[in-house]
């Protein structure tokens, strides 16, 4: 989900999460792109996405320049609280990666500049995420059926690689 507003910011950072996501074996045609139009939007995009798409995890990814009203404040914490609602209120994890910085350059430092990529960030921290999901589902499954004695459930002993 990614929101049109500071597009070459946005466009930088989902070019950092669809490589990271091509690079740890996510084929390309279950990358599910949709466009808002800034990161206010991205709250109700995403909700959709959650209704209406089969997918392991939601990135939402958007960026807040300060200005000089509290706008800023508003759309930052508007976006921050209606994204932990999601994440709260569903079963699929939705990956907050929007940016709310000071400055525009602040902004291309952490799309692909001298600070990295945020958007790669959120790709791995999605994989993981939704990782965590479907082992946690397979627990529930399990224990459910009574498959397990003493209700506990070790997928596997050793943990998530991910190719960096």
């Amino acid at each position: 989900m990614v929101a049109e507003w500071n597009e070459n910011i946005t466009e930088g950072l989902f070019n950092g999460a669809y490589q990271a996501l091509i690079e740890n074996q996510v084929p390309a045609q279950h990358i599910i792109r949709w466009n808002v139009p800034g990161s206010f939007e991205l709250i109700y995009g995403a909700k959709k996405m959650l209704q209406t798409q089969n997918v392991d995890a939601v990135i939402v990814i958007g960026c807040v320049i300060q200005g000089e009203t509290k706008h800023f404040d508003f759309v930052c914490e508007g976006v921050t609280q209606g994204i932990k609602d999601l994440n709260v209120q569903t079963d699929i994890p939705v990956i907050f990666c929007v940016l709310t910085d000071n400055t525009m350059q602040q902004s291309i430092d952490r799309s692909g500049g001298i600070h990295g990529n945020k958007g790669t960030e959120a790709a791995i921290a999605a994989i993981k995420m939704a990782y965590i999901r479907y082992q946690a589902t397979l627990t529930h499954q399990f224990q459910h059926q009574n498959l397990l004695g003493a209700g506990a459930l070790q997928i596997e002993d050793k943990p998530l690689q991910l190719e960096e």
